[in-house]
């Protein structure tokens, strides 16, 4: 189980990016994370994963503070050495089976990858992270960048990691792909968890949160376009 207690996270004094967050985690499942833009979505994962300094609050994995022999971190932007080809990139990691994995994402790993679309890169960040042996999996916003049929193939892996014992926390602007594959989703805001909802409940966490942006834009649409 992860444990996240009164965590605060902040920039610059007095203004908190994360305020006293607490959440807590069940093994084994499939967790997305929520909010609007600035909700502090990213900066949670980087906090959690250790990048960032936090101000107040702990953060544990069965009850023992999380480190970095437990959890993989896939942020949002990916870094990739200049004139090595996917193939060098993925043999850092230390996987063999690197031709097997790439029979789900197709990329053509002999070249250099300066070369790769965006949707490559990420694919290729995928295969570095997700085949790395760690109970715990984090996804800064995986499916962005990637085509119908990646996005398939990411789904039917997160769940077979799931199944496999892993516990993982996604992210997404893109609602639909949490709930195809998510058991809990957490709506951030304010740097607070506001509220947690589970798969039976999805579908009323949809329509409180598109409620809630029409009522608050509505009238400056049929202001703007009369």
């Amino acid at each position: 189980m992860i444990t996240i207690e009164n965590l605060t996270v902040s920039y610059r004094k007095g203004v908190n990016v994360i305020d006293s967050l607490h959440l807590t985690i069940i093994d084994n499942t499939i967790n997305g994370i929520v909010g609007l833009n600035g909700a502090g979505k990213t900066t949670l994962f980087n906090a959690i994963f250790g990048l960032i300094k936090k101000e107040k609050g702990e953060v544990f994995f069965n009850r023992q503070t999380i480190t970095k022999k437990e959890i993989v971190y896939l942020p949002t932007e990916n870094f990739f050495y200049s004139l090595i080809t996917g193939r060098e990139y993925l043999s850092l990691f230390g996987n063999s089976d690197i031709d097997k994995w790439n029979s789900l994402f197709k990329l053509p790993l002999d070249t250099i990858i300066d070369d790769y679309s965006t949707g490559m890169k990420k694919k290729l960040a995928l295969m570095g992270i997700l085949q790395q042996n760690k109970p715990v999996i984090m996804l800064d916003e995986p499916f962005n960048g990637l085509d119908i049929e990646s996005c398939h193939i990411l789904k039917l892996i997160l769940l077979r990691l799931k199944e496999a014992g892993k516990t993982l926390i996604i992210s997404s602007h893109m609602m639909e792909s949490l709930t195809n594959v998510c058991e809990y989703i957490h709506y951030l805001e304010a740097g607070k968890v506001k509220f947690s909802r589970n798969k039976e409940q999805f579908n009323e966490l949809e329509k409180d949160l598109f409620s809630m942006i029409e009522n608050e834009n509505t009238e400056a649409i049929r202001e703007l376009i009369d």
